[in-house]
């Protein structure tokens, strides 16, 4: 259901009216409408500097819109609602951003222990998340200094789920990884996204990843959303010349013939 142009909206987990963010007089986001699907995965594509990183930040209220309204599950995001609304939602940053001074079970269960949760609600936790990601619990004393890429993203993606968030947002929460590493981690987070049947929201700016995780795509240029669907819509049906260029653009590896 589309939202009313005077009401709040309803049958999105996420919407956004009339949304924009200037930086100083400069525009890193114009004037956007956009609907996000509750259950579905959904991903932020397009060049360095296009506004997809301040879209999704904007989704998450960490920034504030110069104009517009942002409205997570109908309610709109204000100094008011922001904290309960937050703890709605799960985070996770290119590299992890996990606090190195903390070990990655005090990283995991940060939130919880702020909340003051039982330690053996914690621990059932703990030990349901370790069983998701595939981590080795002995690696959970260990600080991110001494933990692999992946097993960083990995204790990064159990404290977002920690708390059970209805949506999940990913900064480019693989591109720092080697290309092995990045490939298991992504068979493993489109297996978990399908396990729990969140809201999730990726950003990336490679085509086959968006094409591998996305339900639904947003290709982005210079502040303006060019085209939102499904991958076939955007391959069959451009809105935008930019969009078939910017497929073009995105090279993949063929093996030579006879190999």
């Amino acid at each position: 259901m589309m939202p009313s142009r005077f009401g709040k909206p309803s049958g999105a987990m996420i919407q956004l009216q009339g949304v924009c963010k200037d930086y100083s007089g400069v525009a890193a986001l114009h004037p956007t409408d956009l609907s996000v699907s509750a259950g579905q995965t959904t991903v932020l594509i397009g060049p360095s500097g296009c506004g997809k990183s301040t879209l999704l930040h904007l989704m998450a209220g960490l920034v504030d819109p110069t104009a517009g309204t942002v409205y997570f599950d109908g309610q709109a995001l204000s100094p008011r609602t922001i904290r309960p609304l937050r703890r709605r939602m799960g985070y996770v940053i290119q590299g992890g951003g996990l606090f190195p001074h903390l070990t990655a079970r005090r990283n995991v269960t940060l939130m919880a222990r702020y909340l003051r949760w039982e330690r053996r609600q914690i621990e059932a936790r703990l030990d349901a998340m370790l069983a998701l990601v595939g981590l080795d619990a002995g690696l959970l004393d260990r600080h991110p200094g001494r933990l692999s890429g992946g097993q960083q993203q990995r204790v990064s993606l159990m404290r977002a789920l920690f708390l059970d968030p209805d949506v999940l947002l990913l900064d480019e929460p693989l591109g720092a990884l080697d290309p092995m590493i990045r490939y298991e981690l992504q068979e493993e987070l489109r297996g978990i996204f399908r396990k729990l049947h969140k809201t999730v929201i990726m950003v990336t700016h490679d085509m086959a990843e968006a094409a591998f995780f996305g339900d639904t795509i947003v290709l982005l240029k210079a502040g303006r959303t060019i085209q939102h669907g499904t991958l076939k819509s955007l391959v069959r049906q451009p809105a935008d010349p930019f969009v078939t260029a910017f497929f073009r653009a995105q090279r993949t590896v063929a093996l030579p013939k006879g190999a």
